[in-house]
């Protein structure tokens, strides 16, 4: 399954709207997103599992990138 991730590159400070990013990565679960990316410095705001039609538009995206473990 695939996961969107929007995360704050910065995880101390204060999560803006305008600053989020996001990222793709594919697991099990959220669960093992998050495990996968605790050695990051991101605050993860929020996980999204992505519908197959969700999926088909994101991959038709600029920029569209599976995360690399």
């Amino acid at each position: 399954m695939i996961f969107k991730v929007f995360y704050q590159e910065n995880s101390t400070e204060t999560p803006v709207r305008e600053k989020t990013q996001s990222l793709y990565m594919e697991a099990n679960d959220e669960v093992e997103v998050r495990q996968n990316l605790k050695e990051q410095p991101f605050h993860i705001e929020f996980v999204e599992a992505l519908s197959d039609k969700h999926l088909a538009y994101e991959e038709g995206q600029p920029g569209f990138e599976l995360w690399k473990k």
